[in-house]
C-alpha cells in the first residue's frame, strides 16, 4: 500500500483507559450507540475535543493533548445532548459549544414549538462558572475559536467564530478578565461586539493551521471563491477572490473543518457539494471538486490548480459494485500531492507543483490502491498530511511509503507510472542513501525498458531540483525538474481534459509566507513559466562555438582563463564534501573539455539566475551555481560507485592484457548510457570518466567495435589511457594492430604527447611521415637554396632520399620545427626511419 498510516490518535486507545479509570465505562459500550465517544473537533495547537455519554446519560466534553498524551475533562451537560460543535480558546478559559436540543418529532411530540431546535452557549471553565447564550436558533451553527500566534503570551481576549446553516458567519469579540483565586470570567455583561465576516455562502472550510476562511459564494451560473484571512492583531480581510466554474444545484450550506460529524451523518450530506480548498508549502493553491454523473459506475472530480491558471477534470469508469458502496470521492492534502480517494476502487495522487505532465501524478487501482486501516466511511484531511476517519475517531500521520513506492517502481510496466514514482520518490519521500541506492540499481536494471524517457536523465535532473531548491525562495522557478519538454501519454484507467481558468485576484501588503508565495507563482504564470527555467540550449551552443575557436586561437586567453577558473572553483568546491577515498577512480586527472564545459555551465547559470534573482545578491548565487554543478558531477559520481559496488568492481585502473569481464562489459553499457544522458542534457562529466570508459572498452570490445565507438564520439581518447596502453601492451601482432589503430585516430595536440611512448618502427614511421608533411606544409612555394650533405655517419647513396633529407634541413635551417617539444624528432630521425622501413619491406635487417 502506497499510503503509510501512522495512528497519532485513537479514542480507544488514547480516551478509553482514561475514562475507564474514572467510572465511565459506559462511554466505550458503543454496540448500542456508535456516536457515545467520538471526535468533534481538533484546534490548531493540536488539541482534540471529544464528547461521551456519561453512566446517567449525561453529555460530557474532554481534550486530549497531542503533545503531552493527558486527557481533561472540560463539561458536563446534566442531560442526553446531540453535540453539533465546539471549541476551546487557547488559554482554555472559555468553551464554545453548539448543540441540538430536540429532535423534530421530539418538540410535537412534547409540544415545545416555542423553544428553538439548536442552542449555541458559551461557558466559562476556568473554573467552571457563568454560561452566556450565543444564539437559540432554529438553524444549526458552528463554532470555532480563533488561535494567536504560537508562543504569544496569554491574551485577555477572545476571538469566536459562529458559522450559520443561514448562510452567513460572524465574528464574536469576548473579553475576559482574572478575578482572586485565578477565576477568569467575561469582563462584558452586555451583548458582546460582533462583526459580520461573510454573507450568502453556501460553501465554507476552515483552515486551522493557518487561520484562514475559505468560502464560496454563487453568482449567477458560477461561483465565487474568496478568502478571509485572520491576523494575530484582530483584523481580518478578504485578500483573495477567485471564478470558479462550478454548477451548484443544493444550495444548503456544507462546512468543512468546523467541527466532524460521525458517519451516519456523512450519508445525509453526501449529496451536498463536496469540495476542498488545500493549499501547499510552496505556495500552491488547489480547488478540488467531485462532481455529479449521470452516468452509472462514472465518477468526476476536477482539481482546479489556481496558482497554475488551469485546471484538470478527470472521468473514471469504474468497476461493478454495490450501489450503497460507493461514497465521494475523498481528497487529501499530502503538500506535494492531492489525492483523490475512492474506496475499493482507485487512488490519484496528483502533482501539485507539476500538474502540467501527466506522467508526474501516480493513478492507482486495485490492491495498489488500497488503505487499509481506513473505513469506507467519513475520511478527512483537516491538516496538512492527516487524515480523521471519523467512524471509529482516529486520526493519522499519513506519507508516502517508500518501500511501497520502490516496490511499485520495480514491478511497473508502463512508462507514465515509472516516471511519476521515480520523481515522487526523488522529490516528494525523504530520501536516503538507502533508497537512493535501489533506485541507481533499479535504473542501471532498466535502461533499455523505458522509452519514452530517459531514467538516468530524470534521476539527475530531479535530485539536482529536490536538494537545490530548498535554499531559496523562487530557485524552484529557475531550475529544470524534468528533461522531457511534453507528454502525450494518457491514464489507463481515466480520461482528462484540460481547461485554462482565470488567475485569482490577490489583494495583500507586506504579506509573508503562503500568500508571498503564491503571488510569485501567480506572477510566473503571467511571464510565460517555461521560459524561466534554465536550458541547456545556450550552454550547447557556447561549447561548440569555444571548442571551435580554441582549435583555432581566436578566443582571448582572458576570457578562458576566467572559464577554467570557475571549474577549478568547482572540483575544489567538491573536495570539501568528500575526504574519504573514492571507491570509482574518478577525479584524478585534467579533463580540458570537462574543464571547459563545467567553467561554462558555472557562467551560463550564473547569468541566468543573476537575471531573476536579483535580490538574492551576487556572493549567494555563486555559491547555488558552484552547488549546482558540484551536485551534478557527485551525483554522476554516485552512480558510478553504485554501479561499481554492485558488480563488485576493483578501484585500480585497468590492465590491458586481459579481457573483461561480463561484470565489466555490464559497467561499460552503462557508463556509455550516462555518457549519452549527460551529453544529451549538455552537462559535464566528472574528470576521469573518458579515461575509465575507454579503459572499459578496450578491454571488453572487439576491435571492430572499439574503433566504431572511438569514430563515432562514444569513446574518448584520452592522453592517461592511450599513454598507459602504449607502455603496458608488447608489440605482439594483435596488439600492434590495436596500437596503431589508436594512434592514428589521435587529434594531433595529443599525438605529439604520447606517441613517444611506443617505440616501435611502425610508430617511428608514422611520426617521419607526420614530421615530412608538416615541414612540407610549412615550405610552401619556397626552393632550396643549397644542399645539406652528412645527415648520417655513413653517406647513404640513395639519391631521391639523400634530396628529400637536403630539402628538410633547409627548412629546419630556416628555423621552422613543428616538434619544437620532442627534440629527437628530426631530419635525421626521418632518414632512419626511412631506411628502417625499407629494409624491413625487403626483408632485410638493419644495423
Amino acid at each position: 500500500m502506497l499510503l503509510h498510516l501512522a495512528a497519532e490518535f485513537d479514542l480507544q486507545r488514547d480516551v478509553g483507559p482514561w475514562l475507564a479509570e474514572r467510572g465511565w465505562a459506559a462511554a466505550l459500550d458503543t454496540s448500542e450507540n456508535s456516536s457515545a465517544l467520538r471526535v468533534v473537533n481538533v484546534e490548531r495547537n493540536g488539541k482534540i475535543i471529544y464528547t461521551w455519554k456519561g453512566n446517567q446519560r449525561d453529555t460530557h466534553i474532554g481534550l486530549y493533548d497531542l503533545q503531552t498524551k493527558e486527557n481533561e475533562h472540560l463539561y458536563m451537560f446534566e442531560r442526553d445532548l446531540r453535540i453539533i460543535s465546539c471549541s476551546v480558546n487557547s488559554e482554555r478559559t472559555l468553551l464554545a459549544v453548539s448543540f441540538r436540543q430536540y429532535t423534530e418529532e421530539e418538540r410535537v411530540s412534547r409540544l415545545l414549538q416555542s423553544v428553538s431546535k439548536y442552542l449555541t452557549l458559551l461557558i466559562e471553565i476556568h473554573p467552571v462558572n457563568n454560561v452566556r447564550v450565543l444564539k437559540a436558533v432554529d438553524s444549526c451553527v458552528r463554532v470555532q475559536f480563533l488561535y494567536p500566534v504560537e508562543g504569544r503570551n496569554t491574551s485577555t481576549e477572545s476571538r469566536l467564530l459562529l458559522v450559520s446553516e443561514d448562510k452567513y458567519i460572524e465574528q464574536f469579540d469576548i473579553c475576559v478578565v482574572a478575578e482572586e483565586e485565578h477565576k477568569v470570567v467575561i469582563q462584558n455583561s452586555g451583548q458582546l461586539p460582533r462583526a459580520r465576516v461573510a454573507d450568502d455562502l453556501i460553501w465554507a472550510q476552515w483552515d486551522m493551521t493557518e487561520q484562514r476562511l475559505f468560502y464560496i459564494v454563487p453568482k449567477e451560473s458560477r461561483c465565487t471563491l474568496k478568502c478571509v484571512q485572520f491576523y494575530p492583531d484582530e483584523n481580518f480581510n478578504t485578500i483573495l477572490e477567485s471564478h470558479l466554474d462550478i454548477s451548484v444545484t443544493d444550495t444548503r450550506v456544507k462546512l468543512v473543518n468546523f467541527g466532524y460529524d460521525d458517519c451516519q451523518d456523512q450519508d445525509v450530506t453526501s449529496k451536498s457539494l463536496n469540495l476542498r480548498v488545500f493549499t501547499s508549502k510552496a505556495g500552491g493553491l488547489c480547488v478540488c471538486c467531485s462532481l455529479a454523473s449521470d452516468i452509472p459506475d462514472v465518477v468526476t472530480y476536477s482539481i482546479y490548480f489556481l496558482h497554475k491558471g488551469y485546471s484538470k477534470t478527470f472521468t473514471v469508469s469504474l468497476e461493478r459494485t454495490a450501489s450503497h458502496q460507493l461514497k465521494d470521492v475523498a481528497f487529501l492534502n499530502l503538500d506535494y500531492y492531492v489525492a483523490a480517494y475512492l474506496p475499493g476502487q482507485f487512488l490519484h495522487l496528483l502533482n501539485i507543483q507539476h500538474p502540467d505532465l501527466l506522467c508526474y501524478s501516480l493513478f492507482l487501482t486495485g490492491e495498489d490502491a488500497r488503505i487499509d486501516t481506513l473505513q469506507n466511511g467519513s475520511i478527512q484531511s483537516p491538516l496538512m498530511s492527516t487524515i480523521l476517519d471519523g467512524c471509529i475517531g482516529r486520526i493519522y500521520a499519513v506519507s508516502i511509503s517508500d518501500s511501497a513506492l520502490l516496490e511499485f517502481l520495480q514491478k511497473s510496466k508502463r512508462d507514465s507510472e515509472r516516471l511519476a514514482a521515480l520523481h515522487c520518490a526523488l522529490l516528494c519521500v525523504r530520501s536516503t542513501a538507502d533508497l537512493e541506492m535501489k533506485i541507481i540499481w533499479w535504473i542501471s536494471e532498466n535502461l533499455s525498458t523505458c522509452h519514452s524517457f530517459d531514467p538516468i536523465q530524470e534521476f539527475i535532473i530531479a535530485s539536482l531540483y529536490s536538494r537545490m531548491c530548498s535554499e531559496t525562495h523562487n530557485l524552484d522557478k529557475l531550475l529544470p525538474y524534468t528533461s522531457l519538454l511534453d507528454w502525450i501519454g494518457v491514464i489507463p484507467g481515466a480520461v482528462c481534459t484540460t481547461d485554462i481558468i482565470s488567475l485569482p485576484v490577490l489583494e495583500f501588503q507586506n504579506s509573508k509566507g503562503f500568500w508571498e508565495k503564491l503571488n510569485s507563482n501567480l506572477e510566473s504564470v503571467k511571464y510565460a513559466e517555461p521560459h524561466l527555467h534554465y536550458h541547456s540550449n545556450v550552454l550547447r551552443r557556447e561549447w561548440q562555438n569555444l571548442s571551435e575557436e580554441q582549435k583555432e586561437e581566436r578566443r582571448t586567453t582572458t576570457y578562458l582563463r576566467n572559464i577554467f577558473e570557475n571549474a577549478k572553483k568547482v572540483l575544489s568546491h567538491l573536495d570539501t564534501w568528500d575526504s574519504e577515498e573514492r571507491l570509482v577512480p574518478l577525479f584524478q586527472e585534467e579533463d580540458y573539455q570537462q574543464q571547459l564545459l563545467m567553467g561554462l555551465m558555472v557562467a551560463q547559470l550564473k547569468d541566468h539566475l543573476m537575471r531573476h534573482l536579483q535580490y538574492v545578491g551576487k556572493k549567494k548565487i555563486d555559491q547555488i551555481v558552484l552547488d549546482y554543478v558540484a551536485n551534478l558531477l557527485n551525483l554522476v559520481h554516485r552512480i558510478m560507485k553504485e554501479v561499481w559496488k554492485r558488480y563488485q568492481l576493483h578501484s585500480c585502473i585497468f590492465c590491458f592484457d586481459e579481457r573483461g569481464s561480463a561484470a565489466e562489459f555490464a559497467v561499460f553499457h552503462i557508463m556509455s548510457r550516462i555518457l549519452e544522458a549527460t551529453n544529451g542534457m549538455c552537462m559535464p562529466l566528472p574528470p576521469g570518466f573518458h579515461t575509465l570508459h575507454l579503459g572499459l572498452g578496450v578491454r571488453c570490445l572487439p576491435l571492430h567495435t572499439l574503433l566504431h565507438y572511438i569514430d563515432n564520439g562514444v569513446l574518448h581518447l584520452t592522453e592517461t589511457c592511450v599513454r598507459k596502453l602504449l607502455k603496458d601492451l608488447d608489440d605482439t601482432e594483435k596488439n600492434e594492430k590495436l596500437k596503431f589503430s589508436i594512434v592514428t585516430r589521435l587529434p594531433e595536440a595529443l599525438g605529439q604527447k604520447v606517441r613517444q611512448f611506443w617505440n616501435h618502427p611502425i610508430n617511428a614511421n608514422f611520426i617521419a611521415r607526420k614530421y615530412v608533411k608538416l615541414l612540407l606544409e610549412k615550405l610552401g612555394s619556397r626552393q632550396c637554396s643549397r644542399p645539406i650533405s652528412e645527415r648520417l655517419p655513413v653517406p647513404v647513396e640513395f639519391l631521391p632520399l639523400n634530396y628529400l633529407t637536403n630539402m628538410l634541413a633547409e627548412i629546419e635551417n630556416q628555423g621552422v620545427h613543428p616538434y619544437e617539444k620532442q627534440d629527437h624528432v628530426n631530419v635525421r630521425f626521418v632518414e632512419e626511419a626511412a631506411l628502417k622501413h625499407t629494409m624491413m619491406l625487403l626483408g632485410l635487417k638493419y644495423s
